[in-house]
């Protein structure tokens, strides 16, 4: 019994061992971060201009790098459909080796992103579609494949530990103490269980090395990358008519992360993730000591207001507006009222080292570099040591930052549904006084040509 004890505690130090290696620290300065997501390799990319006029020190992918699946066009009718409740042939199918390599090469070798590479370190993490497969987990047969190609499009080294382990993850740290800031790059797709299972989203070994990650040496900021929302929850205000992948879907593992990060008593931590094709900045007060920020940025060429019609896009932003959310920070600095961006978009993140205390502008902002929603924050008001002075003011000015979507009211909860559905029922109403009052006309004309 002792012998197998013991063994064990050797397998999980040389596991400890292996996901440590995935790790890299640089004494360089970092004060301008910019982020994005989700890039249609074939789409326009005129949002790398600003993105350069920013001149970030990092630029960090978080996933969805390229659109490396197929999909088949909508069909409700036929052999083959792909919507509706009778559909029965998935919509998105796994692409060929040879066609996500040219995807990749596509996206490298695109002027705006090459000039980039040029000026700025680059880091990312991957989401479902340079996985492989939209809305994938670990079930995806490719995934060790497109492990490499993804790697390869980040110029990681032939000899990284990225290379050998299961899964993208990795950290980095930047620039001397008092000025340093980690980066911890999160792989929510390579052991992720389906979704609905509320099972692991990490899976055993990154867990442990996460675990490692933050209960290490402090630093003044630490930010976790995240290629899907971990705060925001929106899906619970937008079924049955859609979802969303987000932390929230797994309500065990996000309680689990909030958990190790409370635990680490690791001060100054904060998320930023992509995937939902808008922008937003959501915060969470009631995981920590101190308030938890989750930046959304995307995307870069995907967007959800891209796919209607100009002349319709007033109502993708009333439908933004009217899906309630309990965690979105709303601000005079946001460009529409939901606080919600539904264009192209970009994160920027811009340390002022020099201030007292050090201050953080987080922002959104557009295909033009101009901010769409943003927050400056102090890394004062990130640390644990504030407990008391905090629960003040969250007891005072941010309680509704604490409360879940899930605990809204059932007709607040779901009122963009009851919409949907109420709209529906008043325009068949409608058809059918229409088709009554035909009918009615066409037996009246018919009536009085027999009488004539």
């Amino acid at each position: 019994m002792d012998f197998k004890r013991w063994r064990w505690r050797w397998v999980l130090v040389l596991i400890g061992v292996v996901a440590t290696s995935a790790s890299e620290t640089k004494h360089q300065v970092v004060s301008r971060i910019a982020f994005g997501s989700c890039s249609n390799q074939s789409a326009p990319q005129p949002i790398w201009d600003a993105i350069i006029n920013f001149h970030p020190h990092i630029f960090i992918w978080m996933g969805d790098n390229i659109y490396g699946d197929s999909k088949r066009p909508f069909k409700i009718f036929g052999p083959e459909r792909t919507i509706g409740p009778w559909k029965n042939i998935p919509r998105f199918f796994p692409s060929s080796q040879q066609e996500m390599e040219a995807k990749y090469r596509e996206a490298k070798t695109s002027p705006g992103y090459s000039k980039l590479r040029e000026k700025a370190e680059v880091i990312g993490t991957w989401d479902d579609h340079d996985y492989g497969l939209n809305d994938a987990g670990k079930e995806f047969s490719e995934k060790v494949t497109n492990q490499m190609l993804l790697l390869d499009f980040l110029d990681e080294p032939q000899d990284s530990p990225r290379r050998k382990q299961a899964g993208v993850y990795v950290s980095y740290t930047y620039g001397p103490v008092g000025r340093d800031i980690k980066i911890i790059l999160l792989d929510t797709r390579y052991h992720r269980d389906p979704i609905g299972s509320d099972g692991t989203i990490l899976g055993s070994s990154q867990w442990l090395w996460l675990e490692q990650e933050l209960k290490g040496p402090a630093t003044a900021t630490t930010l976790i990358v995240s290629s899907i929302q971990v705060i925001s929850n929106l899906t619970a205000a937008t079924r049955p008519l859609f979802a969303m992948e987000s932390w929230a879907r797994f309500p065990k593992e996000r309680d689990r992360l909030f958990k190790l990060i409370a635990d680490s008593k690791r001060n100054g931590a904060l998320f930023i993730s992509g995937d939902v094709h808008f922008g937003e900045i959501t915060r969470y007060d009631c995981a920590l000591d101190y308030p938890l920020y989750d930046i959304t940025s995307s995307g870069l060429t995907q967007s959800i207001e891209e796919v209607v019609p100009p002349s319709l896009r007033f109502l993708v932003r009333f439908i933004a507006w009217l899906t309630p959310s309990t965690m979105r920070v709303k601000s005079q600095n946001c460009r529409y009222k939901a606080c919600i961006y539904g264009k192209p978009n970009f994160g920027a993140i811009e340390i002022d080292w020099d201030s007292r205390p050090v201050t953080m502008k987080i922002e959104v902002r557009d295909v033009d570099g101009i901010p769409v929603a943003g927050v400056n924050v102090s890394l004062l008001e990130l640390q644990n040591s504030n407990v008391e002075a905090w629960n003040k003011v969250k007891a005072r000015q941010y309680q509704r930052h604490c409360s879940l979507e899930t605990s809204l009211p059932w007709i607040i909860r779901y009122r963009l549904a009851i919409l949907f559905f109420s709209t529906l029922v008043v325009l068949f109403i409608v058809l059918l006084g229409l088709a009554y009052a035909i009918i009615k006309l066409a037996c009246c004309g018919v009536s009085k040509h027999k009488n004539d």
